[in-house]
């Protein structure tokens, strides 16, 4: 679940027991344990800020058996075509992308995923155990795949990371 359905459970738990017990033998019946962990919460509020832009596809990145990295991309499906995807070998061509179909709990093949023309946006995001060098790998294949070389892809970010400073 993300934080705001988990506390919604919360809040409707604690209301049923107010009702049933009383205000002051709440604390005999109730406890709420706020489990979430900031790096998982601080992922999920960047994405909901990243899907307020406009974007052509998401890749979400990370382990199939990660809950939370699940909830990424069920917040990415409400909104534009997402993949779930591991690592960078699952990036096979522009046309075949193998990616998780988590809801099923299978793996599906997308077929010309990536346009090759035109301007495109997409975004990335990645559950909170997921290495920064995966999440590099895959945004440089996606660039590669639409014909840029990782030089021009990183002398890019390097030109626009210096005149941000510059300013």
């Amino acid at each position: 679940m993300l934080r705001g359905e988990t506390e919604e459970v919360q809040r409707r738990l604690r209301a049923a027991m107010v009702e049933k017990h009383g205000e002051d033998a709440l604390d005999e019946h109730f406890r709420y344990f706020d489990t979430i962990c900031g790096a998982t919460q601080e992922r999920q509020d960047a994405l909901r800020d990243l899907l307020n832009r406009p974007m052509d596809l998401l890749l979400v990145v990370g382990g199939y058996n990660s809950s939370n990295t699940s909830h990424l991309a069920e917040m990415g499906e409400e909104k534009l075509p997402t993949y779930f995807i591991k690592d960078v070998s699952e990036m096979e061509s522009a046309e075949r992308l193998h990616h998780y179909l988590h809801h099923k709990h299978e793996m599906a093949v997308a077929e010309n995923w990536l346009p090759l023309n035109g301007e495109l946006t997409f975004g990335v995001t990645a559950g909170a155990s997921c290495p920064n060098n995966i999440v590099e790998e895959i945004i440089l294949r996606a660039y590669e795949l639409r014909g840029a070389s990782a030089d021009e892809v990183l002398g890019s970010i390097s030109a626009e990371s210096a005149s941000d400073v510059a300013r």
